[in-house]
C-alpha cells in the first residue's frame, strides 16, 4: 500500500471513529430544538396545508416544536436545494409534490443530486381531474380527444409545468392519436386564472385544487384519471371508462430527509407522521378537501415506488423529447 493511500485510509479510519459517537449522541438527544418542515412551494395549492395539517397534530401528539418554512421556486427545486444541503441531523424534513421526482429527468442541471435526498415515505394520493370551461361543447375527454383529431392543435389543455401532468398530457397525445395546444404553467394561481377566465379550453390538475372550481360550476370536470370514480364527483367516468388509452394515474404527496439522516431517527419521524396523519380528524380533512387516500408505505416500499415512476414517465420524457417548461 502507498504512503498515500495509507494515509488516506488512517484518515477515513479516524472520521468514522469520530462520526459514530456524534451520530449515536443525535439519535439519542432527538429531535433538538426545533424541526423544520420545508415546503418547497408557496401557500396555496396543496402542499402547504397537507404539510400545515400534519405539523399542527404532531405538535399536538408530541409536544416537539415544529415549524413550515415555505422555500418557493423553480417548481420545488428550490426548496429541495435547501434540504438537501442542510445537515442530516433529523432536524430538517422535506415535504414534496409528485413533480420532485421527475425535476432530474427533465432539468439539464440542478443545484442538487438526487442522492443527496432519501424517500421516507409518501402521505397519500389523489387522482387527476381534467376539466373544462363550461360552454366549451365537449361534456367527456373522450369527446375532447375527437375534436382535438379533427382539428389538431387547436383545442388548448393547461397544467403546471414540470409536473406528471404535463408527461401525462404527452403521453395521452401520443397513446390516443390527438394533437392539443399545450399550455404550460408555472403555478396552480396562473392555471386556473385562465382556466376560469376561458383562455385555455382544458385544464388537468389534482382533483385537491380542482373540485372547488366544478362544485361552483366555474369549470366542468370531462374526466378522472384515477382507476376508479372519485367520491368527490362519482358521475364522472375515468378516463379509462370513457375509452380513452390510460393508464391510472395520480397526484401524490410525500417526505423526504437529507440524505444520511440516521435510520432510527428516520423511524421515528416516519411514526410520527403516520400517527398524525391517521388521525381521524387529518384523516376526514384529507378525504373531504384533497380526496386524498392516505397511503403511508413503508420508507422501503416508498423507495421502491420512486425508482418505479422514474422509469415509467422517464420513458414518455425521453420518448417525447421533453424539458422543464
Amino acid at each position: 500500500m502507498s504512503v498515500l493511500r495509507r494515509r488516506a485510509v488512517l484518515a477515513g479510519s479516524v472520521v468514522a471513529s469520530l462520526s459514530v459517537p456524534a451520530i449515536v449522541k443525535a439519535q439519542d438527544n432527538w429531535p433538538n430544538g426545533t424541526l423544520k418542515f420545508i415546503v418547497p412551494f408557496p401557500p396555496g395549492g396543496s402542499l402547504d396545508p397537507i404539510t400545515r395539517l400534519i405539523q399542527a397534530k404532531m405538535s399536538e401528539q408530541t409536544g416537539w416544536n415544529i415549524v413550515v418554512d415555505n422555500k418557493a421556486g423553480g417548481s420545488g427545486v428550490v426548496g429541495a436545494s435547501v434540504a438537501a444541503n442542510s445537515p442530516p441531523d433529523g432536524q430538517t424534513w422535506l415535504f414534496i409534490f409528485d413533480n420532485h421526482i421527475i425535476n432530474s429527468m427533465l432539468n439539464e442541471k440542478l443545484p442538487y443530486e438526487d442522492s443527496q435526498l432519501t424517500p421516507v415515505t409518501q402521505i397519500g394520493r389523489s387522482a387527476q381531474g381534467i376539466a373544462a370551461y363550461p360552454t366549451r361543447p365537449y361534456g367527456t375527454f373522450v369527446e375532447a380527444i375527437k375534436a382535438a383529431k379533427s382539428d389538431p392543435g387547436k383545442i388548448s389543455i393547461g397544467s403546471l409545468s414540470s409536473s406528471l401532468a404535463q408527461i401525462y398530457i404527452a403521453f395521452l397525445q401520443k397513446e390516443n392519436g390527438c394533437q392539443f395546444n399545450y399550455i404550460p404553467y408555472k403555478g396552480g394561481g396562473p392555471l386556473y386564472q385562465d382556466a376560469l377566465a376561458g383562455v385555455i379550453d382544458l385544464s388537468m390538475s389534482s382533483l385537491a385544487n380542482m373540485m372547488p372550481h366544478v362544485k361552483s360550476g366555474k369549470l366542468k370536470l370531462v374526466g378522472v384519471t384515477g382507476a376508479n370514480r372519485s367520491e368527490l364527483a362519482p358521475d364522472v367516468p375515468t378516463l379509462a371508462q370513457q375509452g380513452v388509452k390510460a393508464p391510472p394515474s395520480y397526484s401524490w404527496w410525500g417526505v423526504y430527509a437529507p440524505a444520511g439522516t440516521p435510520k432510527p431517527i428516520i423511524d421515528k419521524m416516519y411514526a410520527a407522521i403516520s400517527k398524525a396523519t391517521r388521525d381521524k380528524e387529518v384523516t376526514d380533512k384529507f378525504v373531504g378537501q384533497f380526496d386524498m387516500e392516505v397511503t403511508l408505505p413503508s420508507t422501503a416500499d416508498f423507495t421502491a415506488f420512486v425508482k418505479k415512476e422514474q422509469e415509467v414517465w422517464g420513458k414518455v420524457i425521453e420518448e417525447n423529447k421533453l424539458k422543464a417548461g
